[in-house]
């Protein structure tokens, strides 16, 4: 007998259906790591777009701040010619991108309208700048997306100026960036490829503003890796990794760089739900290691608020509040993660 005098239930001859498990991101990170790995073993087979005519890139002088106003000059003409050639081969859409970047008020240090395109564009007046920060894109940037790079580096030069006008922001879309969904995406070959180039940039910089300014490199997700395999005598002041995949290198000393490695991750950002795993699959490393938001790595972490992968330049937002007083050196007045 139950309490009360009531008889005990009948039990039930088939038991009630399990609540459904919890949700966790166990399932999307063995989504992600199956991805990698076919990523390498069954590469993809696309179609390779049809090449876009362009001229060579300008000739120029060696880029000192006397000679600013004539590379960019120069490489105006060069991305009028190119928007010529692009729309006489039919291609309206490169075409309009090319000709954005040919107006009198864009200043270009560098211009090649082949291919996928690379482009260097300084926000700001470089050759009187105290602070410098150059923007390091990831995957999927090329002259056909450039203006979304160009977006971020324009929110940060307007923050920057609220409070320093002598900053100059340039944006370095100075390699050939992989794909998302491709096999280079999840390797060091396009860094590698392209640690060389941002090296000689710095070096060219250098020449042009002298060492007494900061230059700040800020790396976002793939570019991150191409920062990390350029770090080894590296002129800059700070390195910083925004939604890193990894970086190649078990912890920020193991760069050899004598900048300050910051690292930094919006809270919704999904690169924190990639593997961070490095292994050798069939003679090829694939994977970028340590998390640089991990404590073992080493970086100074900072707060990104709670942004996606691609809103850290978002304006208002707490990551590009942060990157500003990095770039200026408060660096007291960085919150911290």
């Amino acid at each position: 007998m139950g309490a009360g005098g009531t008889p005990p239930a009948r039990a039930s001859a088939t038991p009630p259906p399990a609540p459904p498990p919890r949700r966790t991101h166990k399932w999307r990170r063995a989504t992600l790591a199956t991805l990698i790995t076919a990523a390498v073993v069954l590469p993809l087979s696309a179609a390779a777009r049809p090449e876009i005519p362009a001229p060579a890139p300008a000739t120029l002088p060696p880029l000192t701040a006397s000679t600013l106003d004539t590379a960019y000059a120069a490489n105006r003409a060069n991305a009028a010619e190119s928007s010529r050639m692009a729309a006489a081969h039919g291609d309206t859409h490169r075409a309009a991108a090319d000709r954005s970047l040919a107006t009198p008020t864009r200043h270009l240090l560098h211009f090649d309208g082949r291919g996928e395109g690379q482009v260097t564009e300084v926000l700001g007046d470089l050759a009187h700048a105290d602070h410098i920060a150059v923007l390091v894109p990831g995957s999927d940037t090329s002259l056909d997306t450039y203006d979304r790079f160009r977006a971020e580096a324009t929110a940060l030069q307007h923050q920057l100026n609220r409070t320093e006008p002598h900053t100059a922001v340039i944006a370095w879309l100075g390699y050939k960036t992989p794909d998302t969904i491709s096999t280079t995406v999840t390797t060091t070959g396009r860094a590698d490829q392209a640690a060389p180039q941002l090296r000689q940039f710095i070096r060219q910089l250098r020449g042009i503003v002298g060492q007494e300014t900061t230059v700040s490199l800020l790396c976002h997700s793939y570019g991150s890796v191409v920062c990390a395999r350029a770090a080894t005598a590296l002129d800059a002041t700070d390195l910083v990794l925004l939604g890193s995949p990894g970086t190649g290198a078990d912890t920020a000393a193991a760069l050899h760089t004598r900048a300050h490695v910051w690292a930094a991750r919006g809270t919704d950002d999904w690169i924190a739900d990639v593997p961070h795993i490095k292994t050798d699959l069939f003679g090829t490393t694939v994977g970028f290691g340590t998390d640089p938001m991990s404590p073992s790595f080493g970086a100074s972490r900072f707060a990104a608020g709670d942004g996606g992968h691609s809103d850290y330049f978002a304006p208002g937002s707490v990551s590009l509040t942060n990157l500003t007083r990095i770039v200026l050196g408060e660096t007291s007045e960085v919150t911290r993660a």
